[in-house]
C-alpha cells in the first residue's frame, strides 16, 4: 500500500512546496497575484482556511462558502492543491458569547477572555457540538473538490489550551478516572491517597489539581496531563471520524507542535494520522539551533514509523513571539529546510504564504514579505523552489537508521512534577545531552517511544527514563537479551505509571538489565561538579551505584560533600543475553558522552560513517534505485567532502569530492552503496 506521503508527491509531481494560504485577509484582486507568484516560486501545496470559522460561519447555522469556493477554484486552475483545514483552532466572537462558560480556566482559577486563538474547553460540550457541525458542513461541501490533496485537521492541538481546570474538565477527568481505574479503591492506591488525607469515597469528591496550599498529589497531577491531552485527542479523532465518513479517500494529518513541547503526547496523535507533519521554529540566534532542529526532524520521523512526512510549518526569516525576533541570515532559511528534507521530510512548507499586514502575526515573516518580490527573503524563496523541483527523486526515499534515541511524554510530565530531587534535573536537557553526542559523530537516529519495536536498531539509547511501565521495561529487557545495545541515562527505571517508586533498590525496573543498584541518589547543587576518572567534570547528579554483574567503565574520582564515594561507578557496561547495556549515573560532559556513544557504536558494529570535516552534516537517503547523501555545512567556511555521484544541487564536485560553500547545502546522488561497518 502506497504511503499517503508518497502518494501526495505523486500527486504533485514534486516534493510538496508551499505555506499557509490565508487569502480573507486580502482583497480579491489580490489574490490573482498571489497564485501567479505561487507558480513563479514553484509554490504546489498551501493549507487553507486554519482561521477562518467566522468568515465561514459568520453566525450560528449560517455558512458562506462564498470565498472558499472562489479560492479553491483559482487554485485548482492554476495547478496547485490545498491542504483544507478545519478551522476549529478559533472559535469566533459569536461562540464565546453565547457560550462564555466554554473559555478555559488556569489553575488559579481564572477563566480566559476572548481575542485569541483557541479560546476554548477541549471538554465542554458546546465547543464539540459547534466544532463538529462545522466539519460535518465543510467535508460534505468540499470531499470532492478537484483542489482538495489533503485534510489538516485543527492547527497545533494543545498549543494554548492544552489545560483547562474549569468544572467542565474536572467533571471529564471524573469520567476519564472512572473508564482508567474502575473503582475508587484502584484509584486511591494508584495515587498513593492515604498520603496527606487524601483518600476518596465518592468519585465527586475528585477535582482537577487546581493550584493549592502546598503541593500537590503528583499521582493525580500526572493523570490530568494524561486526561488533558486525552481530551484534546477525542477531539482529533471526532474531527477525523467526520472527514472519513463524508470526505473519504482523501489523506488527512494534523500539525503537531515542534520544538519539543511538553503539552500532549505526540505519538498519540501521530496514531491517528495518514501522514505525520510537525511545525518547528527555533531561535534564529541560537548557535546549537542546527542540533535542535535536527531533532525534532528525527522526532517526526520516528512518530511517523520512518516513512516520509512534512515540515508544515516553518519560517522564512524572523518570528514574532521571541522576546528580540532576530531575522534569519541569508542562506539559513535554505540550509533548514534541506535539513529537514535530509531527515526525511518530503515537503517543506511555512508560515505563511504573504506576510500579514494587520493581526498578531504581522511581524511573522513569510515566503512573500511586506517588501514585496524585491526583497531577499523572495529570492531565497523562489531558489528554494527551484532546488526541491531539482530534488524531485528523493521524495519517497527513506532514512534507514540503525540507532533509536527514546523519548517519552508520559516521562516528561512525570519527572517534572513538583517535589522531586533536584529541580534542576530536567528532560529536554537530558534528550539534548544525547542527542548532541549522536549528532557530533554522525550517527543518524530515529527518535522513538520506549514502547516501540527496537528490534531493527543495533543499538537504542535512553537519556532518561524516570517513568518506565512495566510493559516498555519488559520490552527494553527483550530487546538486550536479544543481542541489542542499551545506554540509559541517570534516575532511570524509578517509578512505575502511576509515579510509585519501584521498591528495593534503584534503577527499580531496569536493576537485572543494567546489572546493578543504586543504594543512593546524590544531586548536586549549581556550580557544583564531580571528576571522573577521564579527567572530565560531570553535574548534577551522582548516584551510590552496587554493581551486581556490571564492569565499570569509568569512576567518579573525587568524593564531594554528599557526593559519590571515590571510586564508584560513574559509567559501567553489563553483558545481559546476547547484548549489552551501559548506564550513565551523572550527566556527563560532552566529550565523555561522545566517546560512550562511539565506543557504543564500534560494539554494536554501527554503519561507517562518513568522512566529513568537523561541523558538516551528513545524513543519507535510501531507495530502491540508490541513495542520497546530503552534506549541511554549518562552518563559515567552504569545505570540502568526499561523495562518490553526481551533485544534484549546492556545490561543484568531481564526482568523487564535493565543494560546499559556507553555510550551504549539496545533495549527491552516490553511484556507490552505502558503506557498512
Amino acid at each position: 500500500m502506497t504511503h499517503a506521503m508518497t502518494a501526495l508527491n505523486r500527486r504533485l509531481g514534486a516534493v510538496a512546496y508551499g505555506g499557509d494560504y490565508n487569502p480573507e485577509q486580502w482583497p480579491k484582486e489580490v489574490w490573482q497575484e498571489d497564485v501567479r507568484l505561487m507558480r513563479e516560486a514553484g509554490v504546489n501545496l498551501v493549507t487553507v482556511g486554519v482561521f477562518s470559522w467566522s468568515r465561514l460561519q459568520p453566525r450560528p447555522g449560517v455558512f458562506d462558502w462564498s470565498l472558499l469556493d472562489e479560492v479553491l477554484d483559482l487554485l485548482h486552475e492554476h495547478g496547485i492543491a490545498a491542504d483544507l483545514a478545519t478551522p476549529t483552532a478559533a472559535p469566533p466572537p459569536w461562540f464565546t458569547h453565547q457560550h462564555p462558560d466554554a473559555r478555559p480556566v488556569t489553575a488559579s482559577g481564572t477563566r480566559l477572555g476572548h481575542g485569541s486563538r483557541q479560546v476554548f474547553c477541549p471538554s465542554h460540550p458546546a465547543y464539540a457540538e459547534a466544532a463538529d457541525a462545522l466539519v460535518t458542513a465543510l467535508a460534505t461541501r468540499y470531499a470532492d473538490h478537484p483542489a482538495v490533496a489533503m485534510w489538516h485537521v485543527h492547527n497545533e492541538f494543545g498549543n494554548h489550551n492544552g489545560l483547562c481546570y474549569c468544572e467542565t474538565s474536572a467533571a471529564a477527568f471524573r469520567v476519564w478516572l472512572q473508564e482508567r481505574y474502575g473503582d475508587l479503591d484502584a484509584l486511591n492506591e494508584a495515587w498513593g491517597a492515604d498520603f496527606w488525607s487524601q483518600r476518596y469515597g465518592e468519585w465527586a469528591e475528585i477535582d482537577a489539581p487546581r493550584d493549592t496550599t502546598a503541593f500537590r498529589n503528583p499521582g493525580q497531577d500526572l493523570d490530568y496531563r494524561r486526561f488533558s491531552s486525552d481530551a484534546l485527542l477525542a477531539r482529533h479523532r471526532a474531527e477525523t471520524a467526520l472527514l472519513r465518513r463524508y470526505a473519504p479517500g482523501v489523506p488527512l494529518t494534523t500539525n503537531h507542535l515542534g520544538t519539543l513541547e511538553k503539552k500532549v503526547d505526540g505519538f498519540a496523535f501521530a496514531a491517528e494520522c495518514d501522514l505525520v507533519s510537525l511545525d518547528h521554529y527555533l531561535p534564529a540566534a541560537d548557535p546549537d539551533g542546527h542540533i535542535d532542529l535536527a531533532l525534532n526532524a528525527d522526532l517526526a520521523r520516528g512518530m511517523a514509523g520512518g516513512r516520509p512526512w512534512l515540515l508544515m510549518e516553518h519560517s522564512t526569516s524572523a518570528v514574532n513571539w521571541q522576546p528580540v525576533n532576530v531575522a534569519k541570515q541569508p542562506g539559513e532559511m535554505r540550509r533548514n529546510s534541506l535539513t529537514h528534507l535530509a531527515r526525511g521530510a518530503d515537503g517543506i512548507m511555512f508560515f505563511q504564504w504573504r506576510q500579514s499586514r494587520a493581526g498578531a502575526e504581522k511581524w511573522h515573516s513569510a515566503m512573500l514579505p511586506h517588501a514585496g518580490t524585491d526583497s531577499r527573503v523572495w529570492r531565497e524563496v523562489r531558489s528554494l523552489g527551484a532546488d526541491l523541483a531539482a530534488l524531485g527523486e528523493v521524495a519517497g526515499t527513506r532514512v534507514q537508521a540503525e540507532t533509536a534515541l527514546l523519548f517519552d511524554w508520559h516521562n516528561w510530565w512525570a519527572l517534572e512534577l513538583e517535589a522531586r530531587p533536584s529541580e534542576q534535573m530536567r528532560y529536554l536537557d537530558a534528550v539534548r545531552d544525547w542527542y548532541e553526542a549522536l549528532w557530533t559523530s554522525n550517527i543518524t537516529c530515529d527518535v522513538v517511544a520506549p514502547g516501540a519495536d527496537l528490534t531493527r536498531y543495533k543499538a537504542v539509547f535512553a537519556p532518561n527514563l524516570y517513568l518506565l511501565t512495566d510493559e516498555d521495561a519488559a520490552n527494553l529487557e527483550r530487546y538486550v537479551r536479544g543481542g541489542g545495545h542499551l545506554a540509559v541515562g541517570c534516575f532511570s527505571g524509578v517509578v512505575d505509571a502511576h509515579d510509585r517508586v519501584r521498591l528495593g533498590g534503584y534503577p527499580g525496573a531496569l536493576s537485572d538489565v543494567l546489572g546493578l543498584r543504586v543504594d543512593e541518589y546524590l544531586p548536586l547543587r549549581t556550580g557544583d561538579a564531580v571528576r571522573l576518572s577521564d579527567a572530565s567534570t560531570a553535574e548534577l547528579w551522582a548516584e551510590r551505584v552496587e554493581p551486581r554483574g556490571c564492569e565499570t567503565v569509568l569512576r567518579f574520582a573525587d568524593a564531594a560533600d554528599g557526593g559519590p564515594a571515590r571510586g564508584g561507578p560513574a559509567v559501567t557496561r553489563h553483558a545481559f543475553g546476547e547484548g549489552a547495556s551501559w548506564y550513565v549515573a551523572t550527566r556527563a560532559s560532552a566529550a565523555t558522552l561522545r566517546d560512550l556513544v562511539c565506543r557504543i557504536g564500534e560494539e554494536a558494529r554501527l554503519r561507517t560513517a562518513p568522512a566529513v570535516p568537523e561541523g558538516v552534516e551528513a545524513v543519507r537517503r535510501t531507495g530502491p534505485d540508490g541513495s542520497y547523501l546530503f552534506l549541511v555545512n554549518h562552518t563559515g567556511e567552504s569545505v570540502k567532502a568526499p561523495a562518490e555521484g553526481a551533485v544534484l544541487v549546492g556545490a561543484a564536485g568531481d564526482g568523487a569530492v564535493v565543494e560546499i560553500p559556507a553555510g550551504g547545502v549539496a545533495v549527491v546522488r552516490e553511484t556507490a552503496p552505502a558503506p557498512r561497518a
